[in-house]
């Protein structure tokens, strides 16, 4: 799927705050924790959770969300599929670099081990 100039205007806009309560959720209720999550969304932008919680009071939108953050040297390691993308083949950064995070949290859900979703090796 290809996604279009609409979709990446609305990923732009989303806020981080409205998506975070469902990674919450998402991790969970698959016995992972919110400290793991923290862990996942540090490794991806460098955020740590004080700086989590204060882009969330913030209502911080994607695009500021990411404009913000470092990016980890290894995120380009992020591959496969998430909602429908193949997200390797994403032309938009901001919505690759979103479909990331959506895809460490998946993985996260999934049971994955943190040092294989952290791809550090």
């Amino acid at each position: 799927m290809k996604s279009t100039p609409e979709h990446d205007a609305r990923i732009a806009k989303l806020t981080f705050a409205s998506v975070y309560p469902h990674y919450v959720t998402k991790v969970e209720s698959k016995g992972r924790t919110k400290a793991e999550l923290h862990e996942v969304i540090e490794w991806l932008t460098g955020f740590d959770e004080k700086r989590i919680h204060q882009l969330i009071a913030e209502k911080a939108t994607f695009e500021s969300f990411f404009k913000q953050a470092k990016l980890n040297r290894n995120a380009h390691l992020i591959t496969g599929v998430i909602c429908g993308y193949r997200i390797e083949e994403i032309q938009n950064p901001l919505t690759q670099k979103t479909r990331y995070l959506d895809k460490l949290v998946d993985e996260l859900a999934k049971g994955r081990p943190l040092d294989k979703i952290l791809r550090n090796g």
